[in-house]
């Protein structure tokens, strides 16, 4: 068995710990614990590690700007189409699904098959394309969470000034941000990773060391998937897909690619699960509303991991699967055919739902009359 494959079936098996650890862990108390030991180390940690190691050149801009177009892309069609009316789904969930949707987590998804199936040329890209999309999930994500945080708790009334003051300590008061900020200051000033203090970098990395297994173990404590559920969060992974596969495609086309390796690239590292910086941003929406007691959430943070539990095993499946057939994803028709058959498998759930919808009116009238 490859190593690739290898570390899948790992971060899967730690998910099923995770679930059948729920009736050990099974106080919300507890949960909360976890929650706040990965948003308040293991992610922070990681995340400086990260900034502080990257190495940019400017001829290497466009990379993280076409993962950043992607990740808007998918955001503005997520937030602009009525997808919520056809499938019926709350309020609360589709704002989880907006944010999720977009975002990547090639990390955990899609870096492994890169170094297995492809060149060292093809993962330094892809860690640049991450960076784009670090901003969209790090920067955008928690502008957007914490904007409908201000309007669905009626909240717009207050000045703009106020408005920037509350959204500017939120984001200080989160430790991910004081450590983004940080690491910013550190490069402006020239600094890096290898320039603390070598017990500095000791513990950092210790601490990051914990973040994918706790993660994991989150997601699978904290699952709680029903049929419905299911059903709609497959109807959007479908959707997402088939959009990344189009999306691609026309990259494909565009850009003067030559090399296989790339070409496929172009290919898996938009079909990466999704991120769960959204939820880190949705988790500390709630807690402001805990705090200022409202009755309203923004986010329904149960259904958010279970779109993460299912989003995992649903992009490696793919992302081998493209790898495991040689170059037949270098081509753009057969990338614009996958589009079409993923579309199309989302849209059968809704075009079912709507019948169904319409049956509902017909039998309603018929019964009236």
């Amino acid at each position: 068995m490859s190593p690739a494959v290898t570390k899948t079936f790992y971060l899967i098996l730690i998910i099923g710990i995770g679930y059948l650890m729920q009736k050990k862990i099974a106080s919300k108390d507890q949960r909360e614990g976890i929650k706040n030991i990965i948003l308040s180390l293991a992610l922070p940690a990681t995340i400086f590690i990260a900034l502080l190691k990257i190495e940019f050149s400017a001829e290497m801009i466009i990379v993280p700007i076409l993962a950043l177009v992607f990740n808007l892309i998918l955001f503005g069609i997520m937030d602009r189409v009525p997808l919520r009316p056809l499938l019926n789904i709350p309020e609360t969930q589709y704002r989880s699904l907006t944010l999720l949707i977009p975002s990547l987590a090639p990390g955990l998804s899609c870096f492994p098959f890169i170094v297995e199936y492809s060149s060292e040329g093809a993962l330094a890209l892809a860690a640049l394309a991450d960076v784009g999309n670090k901003v969209f999930v790090l920067i955008v994500a928690y502008s957007v969470a914490m904007q409908w945080y201000f309007r669905i708790n009626r909240i717009g009334n207050t000045t703009r000034a106020s408005r920037m003051k509350d959204l500017i300590v939120s984001l200080v008061g989160e430790p991910v941000n004081t450590v983004i900020l940080s690491a910013i200051l550190m490069l402006a000033l020239g600094l890096n990773f290898e320039s603390l203090p070598n017990f500095i970098q000791m513990s950092v990395d210790r601490i990051s060391l914990m973040m994918t297994p706790l993660i994991l173990l989150f997601i699978g404590i904290s699952m709680k998937l029903t049929l419905q559920q299911v059903r709609t969060i497959g109807v959007f992974l479908f959707f997402r897909s088939g959009l990344a596969f189009l999306l691609s495609g026309i990259l494909l086309i565009v850009l003067p690619i030559n090399d296989i390796a790339t070409m496929l690239l172009v290919v898996v590292f938009p079909q990466s699960a999704c991120s769960f910086w959204p939820f880190a941003h949705m988790a500390a929406v709630s807690n402001l509303e805990k705090r200022q007691h409202e009755t309203e959430r923004t986010f329904d943070l149960d259904f958010a991991l279970n779109v993460l539990a299912c989003s995992l095993p649903f992009s490696v499946t793919l992302i081998l699967g493209i790898y495991t057939t040689g170059d037949f994803f270098a081509r753009p028709g057969v990338v614009f055919a996958s589009g079409a058959i993923c579309l199309g498998m989302s849209a059968l759930p809704m075009l079912f739902s709507i019948r169904r919808s319409e049956r509902l009116v017909l039998t309603n009238k018929t019964e009236q009359s």
